[in-house]
């Protein structure tokens, strides 16, 4: 049987709108088996799980840019919008200053002495907890995955986040930068953690996180990834980082891990 479409004044018949109903039904289930396979993968395959923090576990964009700001205005470098310093979240900070306002390695010192003296006292707790977060890291920590902390962020400063947020009893080892910046990279913050904690099965270890230097830190060290897009790297990033898994929000990375 055949009727007239109103929309588009074509002929459409019954034939074809099934053919487009299973194509449809099709589509969905296989998707809903990627997701399923995915997951069972996942919980299958990772024992140890590696989390970032900035733009991970909470959003601290209000923190960190006005530090970043503070910084700057000492210098004598005027932002208009701090939205524009977005970038800085998630990299090391030195690589950041150096990058985006071409400071010499003196000013970057008096740049990250400024910051840090905002950010160790009102940056920190201009910070919220995305929502459902908590609910990942009780499950995980429950159901025996090791849980650690590899951020960019100074470790002093990280375990006052977490224990701000009630969260840093999930973790089995929190894992930063160094304030004399000799741990200052990604990859040096994720080998510290495998290091003090005798990680040795890099197939049974993951990071999560939000920019490209936690894709290229894991890829590094040779363990897999998975990269969120609720935080501050879009999906080209971490996907020509060569992220392992990518997903879009928080019950994305929830049905990853344990739908």
């Amino acid at each position: 049987m055949c009727v007239p479409d109103t929309l588009s004044n074509e002929i459409i018949c019954s034939d074809t709108v099934n053919i487009y109903k299973n194509f449809a039904i099709h589509s969905i289930l296989c998707y809903c088996k990627i997701l399923i396979s995915q997951s069972l993968i996942f919980m299958g395959n990772y024992k140890h799980i590696l989390f970032d923090l900035d733009g991970t576990i909470t959003d601290p964009m209000i923190g960190i840019t006005k530090s970043v700001e503070f910084a700057l205005n000492h210098l004598g470098i005027d932002v208009n919008d701090l939205t524009d310093l977005c970038p800085f979240i998630g990299p090391p900070l030195k690589d950041s200053f150096r990058e985006f306002y071409s400071l010499s390695d003196d000013q970057i010192e008096i740049a990250l002495a400024k910051y840090r003296e905002r950010y160790s006292e009102i940056g920190l707790y201009e910070n919220y907890l995305y929502e459902g977060m908590k609910d990942i890291l009780e499950y995980l920590d429950s159901s025996g995955f090791k849980l650690y902390l590899a951020t960019s962020k100074p470790t002093v400063f990280a375990e006052r986040i977490l224990d701000h947020f009630n969260l840093i009893n999930y973790f089995t080892f929190i894992g930063g930068s160094s304030l004399d910046n000799s741990r200052n990279t990604k990859t040096a913050v994720i080998e510290h953690v495998l290091q003090i904690n005798n990680i040795t099965d890099l197939s049974q270890t993951i990071m999560i996180g939000d920019r490209k230097h936690d894709i290229i830190g894991a890829k590094n060290v040779g363990i897999d990834s998975v990269g969120v897009l609720y935080g501050y790297g879009d999906y080209d990033e971490l996907n020509l980082a060569g992220a392992t898994y990518i997903v879009e929000d928080i019950k994305g990375l929830s049905d990853l891990l344990f739908s």
